[in-house]
């Protein structure tokens, strides 16, 4: 499996929250509506994203911008505008200058003119729809190159009111973050993580193969050497330098993230969910989540009221 298909195997989009926002400039927005993953792109005109910390990213006509939710940023004309409104689940359509007030087709906040620019916004509401591995491993904004005909479709989509039509949006969110994703590791100067790059080694991509196909499985260095057809030194070495840590830091990273997306997707007990990961039992596996993500298992699944997402903390958790 490659590394694009390895992140997006469990996304899948529920009720995916759409807006087309006609902005004339000067304007500016502060996005806060608690979304684990957003995408915007835009239809007509330029934007920049300026994330608190971190450099602007300009998106131009028909590229998609993928922004975790847990990084607070501004969407704007000029990537030196200070924001004056906030655009938060309850009202995606802030009524001052700059914005038009809600009114017009459905999902849509104003009407074009010459002098407008016009944003679309998609957004997966549910971490559900999203795997902890995926949001591991996406940097804080990332921007792939688009095509205008894309754009053009989903405005036109957005701004109708048609049968079945939020299967379609769900589906077109999706296909949005499918197409950025692999244009993104499609770029040579792309910052994926470490253990996606190092799938297309015939070596450690072996391994890696064989530790996310079977997690449970007891393996050591050894037998994925000898699965891999070189020594154990070599493969440790090669794998540690590709990936950035030993295979089994890395396995154990790795069946961290399984657990945690298993504990957010189904209502298994702690004691099932850690034998499917390789742990013998609930003890066990709560004790290495302690470990590396600073929190019991039950606080996961259940977590305090408000929008959260993992830290990044490691290597070994995103690896």
């Amino acid at each position: 499996m490659d590394a694009v298909s390895e992140l997006l195997a469990e996304v899948r989009a529920r009720g995916a929250v759409f807006r087309q926002a006609v902005v004339r400039p000067p304007w500016s927005l502060r996005m806060a509506t608690g979304a684990p993953l957003m995408l915007a792109t835009m239809v007509r005109g330029e934007a920049w994203i300026v994330p608190d910390r971190g450099e602007a990213v300009r998106i131009g006509e028909g590229d998609v911008a993928v922004v975790r939710g847990d990084v607070p940023h501004v969407v704007a004309d000029s990537p030196g505008r200070r924001a004056e409104l906030v655009v938060t689940d309850a009202d995606y359509c802030p009524g001052e200058e700059g914005v038009e007030p809600r009114g017009g087709p459905a999902r849509t906040c104003g009407a074009p003119d010459e002098g407008s620019a016009v944003l679309i916004s998609g957004a997966f509401e549910r971490r559900g729809e999203l795997s902890e591995r995926l949001l591991l491993a996406l940097p804080d904004v990332l921007v792939a190159p688009g095509e205008g005909r894309s754009a053009a479709m989903l405005a036109e989509e957005v701004a109708a009111d048609r049968p079945g039509q939020q299967q379609v949006l769900d589906r077109m969110l999706d296909l949005m973050l499918v197409s950025a994703l692999r244009t993104w590791f499609d770029t040579p100067d792309a910052h994926a993580p470490a253990w996606c790059r190092a799938l297309d080694d015939a070596v450690v991509g072996a391994a890696l193969r064989l530790l996310h196909d079977s997690p449970a499985h007891p393996w050591t260095v050894a037998e994925l050497a000898a699965r891999a057809g070189v020594s154990r030194a070599g493969l440790a070495r090669r794998f540690t330098a590709m990936v950035g840590e030993p295979p089994m830091a890395y396995l154990t990273g790795w069946r961290i993230a399984l657990a945690a997306d298993l504990l957010r997707g189904t209502d298994h007990t702690v004691g099932t969910i850690a034998r499917k990961v390789g742990y013998a039992n609930a003890f066990a596996l709560s004790a290495a989540f302690k470990r590396l993500r600073g929190e019991r298992p039950s606080e996961h699944r259940n977590p305090e009221p408000g929008p959260r997402l993992p830290s990044r903390v490691s290597s070994r958790q995103a690896g």
